[in-house]
């Protein structure tokens, strides 16, 4: 720590000097501060002098006569750190995920493939990992197979090194006891239900609980959001972000004071209370045309918790109250000391088709503000151990190719090819998101297929397919067109292998799009 030195004669004023000085407020001149008036009484009964030490900030204050001066010693200012291995954190493993149905139909939503070759929970991991806080539990409940084994792919044994941390999945069970024959009612029930785990002996020192959801795209350090949290003393932190009018309904939004504190918190408004959740979000940072197009501060359902505050909350303040964003944080507002922590950087949420679809075809634009490529703070995910991608002869544009996949004579533009993907002769693939397939087909197992007169994974020849979501494993065969020209917006065909949302065709997994077929 630095020592420091202020000089300020007695008649000075202080703007908006309400924040106060030196932990007192004072209106006016400092010649009519009690606060200063009381330390020159002390003083002018002393003539000790005073030492001052490493840390120690002082203060001068002289009057209009120069022969009177004071010198006043103040307590040393230390910021505590905050320390990675004081805090756990609990990623929300998401529910039914109907919004992205049909691509939940069989996979929780943080098991979704995302970018190519990642998963959603991809995301949430990494960021614990290159924030330092390597004790990380992962709530699951609905269609968690894929979701298991993709964690225990990547995070355990030949995954990523945790060093003295933990990584483990909780998984929705019955326990004796009425309560216990429930499965999670919501996000806070899921974190009540394994209260045990603060009560383990290694996580005794856990100060902090940071609570994540598992189908956002962004990388953020999280200690820089723990250390705003420690700072301020709060009892919770809510990260929250700045959007606009065509989304704002779609999430929790808040309204804070000229300190930060979180005074309104209002869960997916609509019609008027939408419209009274409006902020000036230039007092964020964000320049005055920023601000107009997005005046609503949203909370980005990512959650810093004093561990006695968040077991208080769940299991005497609100024992009956399951959900944190509709539930828990409103009523916390009212009476705990809530306060915001503003995100500047790329931040979506991708929990609907059209958000997910959005935001993986983003990814392929050259300017693009979230990039998985970054040296010093990658985005883990399983290794593959795939070969690289054989490319013959095609026209790429504005792509990204995933690993193992096997291009012959055909276009991809503006469009993610997953891994092990096939596109054969003259395919055509125009802002399509593709998912890949989780296993090889040989040479002459495909020659097999088609002799038959059947469908191989991947798409066949002279298809063309635009605007378009392929779930893994899909068997699309030759001369098929997916446009969707009648511009449907909403369709269920699941005998067909389809369904249409927000104008967006998804082609399900494992499905078989015979040959010939035009949706």
């Amino acid at each position: 720590m630095a020592s420091a030195c202020v000089t300020l004669k007695s008649n000075t004023h202080l703007a908006n000097s309400e924040k106060g000085f030196l932990g007192e407020r004072i209106k006016g001149g400092f010649n009519n501060s009690a606060l200063v008036m009381n330390q020159l009484a002390i003083r002018s009964r002393s003539h000790k002098r005073v030492k001052h030490g490493v840390g120690v900030v002082s203060a001068v204050l002289t009057s209009n006569n120069a022969k009177e001066s004071l010198t006043l010693q103040v307590p040393s200012f230390l910021r505590r750190r905050a320390d990675p291995k004081n805090v756990i954190s609990i990623i929300l493993g998401g529910g039914p995920g109907t919004q992205l149905f049909p691509l939940t139909k069989r996979a929780a939503t943080p098991a979704v493939p995302v970018g190519g070759c990642y998963r959603l929970i991809d995301i949430p991991m990494s960021n614990c990992l290159n924030s330092g806080i390597n004790k990380i539990f992962v709530l699951t409940q609905f269609n968690s197979a894929s979701l298991n084994r993709h964690i225990a792919r990547t995070y355990f044994g030949n995954g990523i090194n945790f060093g003295d941390g933990i990584v483990e999945v909780l998984a929705a069970t019955q326990t004796p006891g009425e309560a216990g024959k429930n499965w999670f009612q919501g996000t806070a029930d899921a974190v009540r239900q394994f209260t045990w785990v603060f009560e383990d002996a290694k996580n005794t020192n856990v100060e902090n609980v940071l609570i994540l959801a598992g189908d956002h795209l962004y990388r953020m350090d999280y200690m820089d959001l723990v250390q705003s949290h420690v700072d301020r003393n709060a009892d919770i932190t809510v990260s929250c972000a700045a959007v606009g009018d065509s989304r704002a309904s779609d999430y929790g939004l808040v309204k804070v004071d000229d300190r930060g504190r979180i005074i309104q918190f209002s869960e997916k408004p609509n019609g008027d209370d939408l419209k009274a959740m409006q902020a000036d979000t230039s007092l964020l940072g964000l320049s005055p045309q920023d601000a107009l197009k997005s005046p609503y501060i949203a909370s980005m359902g990512v959650y810093v918790f004093k561990t006695d505050v968040l077991l208080n909350l769940l299991k005497w303040r609100y024992p009956t109250s399951n959900d944190f964003g509709s539930e828990i944080i409103p009523a916390a507002v009212r009476d705990h000391d809530v306060q915001s922590y503003f995100f500047e950087d790329y931040w979506e949420d991708i929990g609907t088709i059209k958000s997910f679809y959005d935001a993986n075809l983003a990814l392929t634009e050259e300017s693009h503000k979230f990039e998985f490529y970054d040296p010093k703070i990658p985005i883990y995910t399983s290794p593959g151990f795939l070969p690289p991608t054989k490319i013959d002869k095609c026209q790429i544009v504005d792509a990204i190719i995933s690993h193992g996949c096997f291009l012959r004579e055909c276009t991809v533009q503006h469009s993610i090819v997953g891994e092990r993907s096939r596109l054969d002769y003259g395919v055509e693939l125009l802002d399509t998101v593709m998912m890949g397939a989780d296993y090889y087909q040989t040479e002459s197992e495909i020659a097999s297929l088609l002799a038959e007169g059947k469908v191989p994974i991947g798409i066949g020849r002279n298809t063309k397919i635009r605007n378009c979501i392929i779930d893994k494993n899909a068997k699309i065969g030759k001369d098929v067109i997916i446009a969707n020209k009648d511009g449907v917006q909403e369709a269920d065909r699941p005998e067909d292998g389809f369904y249409i949302r927000s104008g967006i065709t998804i082609i399900m997994e494992k499905a078989t799009i015979e040959d010939g077929t035009i949706v």
